[in-house]
């Protein structure tokens, strides 16, 4: 009788050691996860800064062709111009709506930790509750 509670010290010892090791290994997880979100990201950023300086050069070169094209078609410059100017309004409100619908999505979440965290709970303590 005496190798039963010695088994039973054994065994709790094994089961509070292995969940502590999986909470370490999920925070390290979520730790990783989070890095690599939040590097890509900066690269996207990065890229879509050296775009808009490259496109910035672009837009100006394109707008001052168009308005002068329309002013060759209309005999007008006011109108080239005027017509130009209310299709870089339109674009300037679309591209802001574009980037408030991205932006409002928040930070970066472990998502794959947090799952895996619930299931860990859920196998650990039958209720979810440690």
């Amino acid at each position: 009788m005496p190798a039963e509670p010695d088994n039973l010290a054994t065994a709790v010892a094994e089961v509070s050691e292995r969940v502590s090791l999986l909470v370490r290994e999920e925070i390290e997880l979520a730790k990783v996860e989070v890095t690599q979100k939040a590097t890509g990201i900066a690269r996207g950023a990065a890229a879509a800064a050296a775009g808009a300086v490259f496109g910035v050069f672009a837009v100006v070169f394109g707008l001052l062709t168009l308005a002068w094209g329309l002013n060759s078609l209309f005999s007008s410059l006011w109108y080239g111009f005027a017509i130009v100017f209310i299709l870089l309004l339109a674009m300037a409100i679309f591209a802001f709506l574009f980037a408030w619908r991205k932006l409002k999505a928040g930070p970066p979440t472990p998502d794959l930790a947090i799952d895996e965290a619930k299931k860990i709970r859920a196998t650990v303590a039958p209720g979810g509750e440690l």
